[in-house]
């Protein structure tokens, strides 16, 4: 299994209705990728004060890597990463990825 989690370094005054319709759009993207078997979405809480520029995260769960490849290229994620991209500080450089293998 894969854990696809983002993170995302939003500015105060982000579009949050933009935002919410790229996590919706996501989330839609779950009936159209076998595979593709979960996602969450939500704000950083930062309890440990370990993580200040990551205002929001997503984590989508993938049944394995071939799945996980197959969001990445498919148009809709492709589209939706440009909108999410236009959101966060820096532009691209403001989202970070980390895909976590696990046991099932």
């Amino acid at each position: 299994m894969i854990k696809h989690i983002v993170l995302l370094d939003l500015p105060a005054g982000h579009d949050s209705a933009e935002l919410g319709a790229i996590m919706t759009g996501l989330d839609d993207l779950r009936g159209r990728i076998p595979g593709f078997t979960g996602f969450e979405h939500g704000p950083n809480r930062d309890f440990e004060g370990m993580s200040p520029r990551c205002a929001y995260s997503f984590l989508c769960h993938f049944e394995d890597e071939t799945t996980s490849r197959a969001y990445l290229v498919h148009p809709t994620h492709i589209d939706l990463g440009q909108r999410l991209a236009a959101l966060c500080k820096g532009g691209a450089a403001g989202i970070t990825v980390v895909d976590m293998a696990v046991s099932a």
